[in-house]
């Protein structure tokens, strides 16, 4: 039968025949990854389960990311289980201090995923390898215990909808307000438990960069996973983040899918995602009068080193509005050395942002950035629940780092096309 991307990367890691949405089928696992957060609960799963050893010391992934710097006793002692354990399992890829960066922008820079991969995470973020044509997927801390422990687990088949993109991108149009507008349209239940597979004629126009942060946030409509199809753009990025060996990797012609959704992105504005879920999305011209006291620019939906450009590009020259905090946060310490190479971190400071560290920091309101009662923020990261970034009083407004940096500039929600 012809196989969605979905249904083709499953086939590829399982000796059972993939026949159809909601089999279960168990496959061998490419990766598997926790957190400073989630580790900890893996760690003392796999210890009640009697595991010995992981299965694969290289394709054990640990990323000390979110409390780190660790601001508190609990997220230092999280932080000190979680790399005890890496060094009794000998785990070659955990990351902490200097060399930690946001995950879900370190594992593809790294080269730890590919094309055709299968990776679970103790992130629902996980997802967001997708970008490079991988089947990438979050789970609780148990299930990530057993993929340390077997390197194998049992998948449901999700149906696929497919999402074609159509047009050509407007000057300030970005990944993110693609998917944003999508979430919008379809709802934060609208891929529950399905894969959404991109493609269309304004994925040449996509950078690998931009799926990145598309499939990050297909979780932000229940899906299981966001999957692009593997092009030179991906294989050109794939061989200039040690993984020269990545493979095309494409639906099959007249394989099925749940539901086909388009979207023509021609005359499509910027993208806000309002108070309090990620569906709430309306067009910047819509969103009138929204003052903010404070602006992030990073996480792993939009840290990487185009949304430091971006963001740069609309500060430059320009003073953040007095009254709002704007702090800058490259996903990775490669990113966070190539932005102060491009001199970035000049136009930030001059424009009176603050540049801090890589870390997911405030996004899951962990620290750097947390919002007190009735304060508003808006920012490139992927949720916007209530007392997601602090006080339950907070609001929170997504949007691109072009949108973001607008509005640190006027104190008031802005479209770049404003300045």
């Amino acid at each position: 039968m012809p196989h969605t991307l979905a249904q083709k990367i499953l086939q590829a890691h399982t000796d059972e025949e993939v026949r159809e949405a909601g089999q279960i089928v168990n496959c061998h696992l490419s990766g598997v990854l926790a957190n400073d957060i989630t580790g900890p609960l893996a760690i003392k799963s796999f210890r009640a389960m009697g595991a010995a050893k992981v299965f694969d010391k290289d394709r054990v992934f640990l990323v000390m990311d979110h409390f780190t710097p660790q601001k508190d006793i609990d997220s230092a002692n999280q932080v000190m289980v979680t790399r005890k354990f890496a060094q009794e399992m000998d785990v070659t890829h955990y990351y902490e201090g200097g060399d930690c960066g946001v995950e879900h922008a370190l594992l593809p820079e790294q080269g730890l995923v590919k094309p055709g991969d299968l990776v679970i995470g103790a992130d629902s973020h996980t997802c967001t390898y997708g970008g490079l044509g991988a089947f990438a997927t979050g789970l609780g801390s148990t299930d990530v215990a057993a993929g340390m422990a077997l390197g194998r687990l049992w998948f449901k088949v999700p149906p696929t909808i497919r999402v074609e993109f159509e047009g050509k991108m407007p000057k300030w149009l970005r990944g993110k307000d693609l998917i944003l507008r999508l979430i919008g349209d379809i709802g934060v239940d609208g891929a529950l438990y399905k894969a959404l597979e991109f493609g269309g004629e304004t994925l040449s126009e996509l950078d690998v960069e931009a799926r990145l942060c598309i499939s990050n946030m297909a979780i932000e409509a229940g899906g299981k996973c966001g999957l692009f199809p593997s092009d030179e753009k991906t294989l050109a990025y794939c061989r200039d983040h040690n993984s020269p060996d990545a493979k095309l990797i494409a639906p099959d012609a007249g394989a099925t899918y749940e539901r086909i959704v388009r979207i023509d992105v021609s005359n499509m504005e910027p993208q806000v995602s309002c108070p309090h879920l990620p569906e709430n999305t309306k067009p910047v011209s819509e969103v009138k009068d929204v003052t903010v006291n404070q602006v992030v620019i990073g996480s792993c939906t939009n840290g990487r080193i185009s949304d430091m450009r971006d963001a740069a590009e609309v500060l430059k020259g320009r003073k953040v509005a007095k009254g709002v905090r704007c702090i800058v946060l490259p996903a990775t310490p490669t990113i966070w050395r190539q932005a102060m190479k491009e001199g970035l971190f000049d136009i930030f400071t001059d424009a009176g942002c603050i540049v801090g560290p890589p870390t997911c920091g405030p996004c899951l309101g962990g620290h750097m950035g947390i919002l007190g009662d009735g304060e508003r923020c808006i920012a490139t990261t992927n949720r916007n629940f209530r007392g997601r970034m602090g006080s339950l009083e907070a609001e929170v407004y997504l949007a691109s780092p072009c949108t973001a940096a607008a509005s640190a500039v006027t104190g008031v929600i802005t479209s770049p096309e404003k300045l």
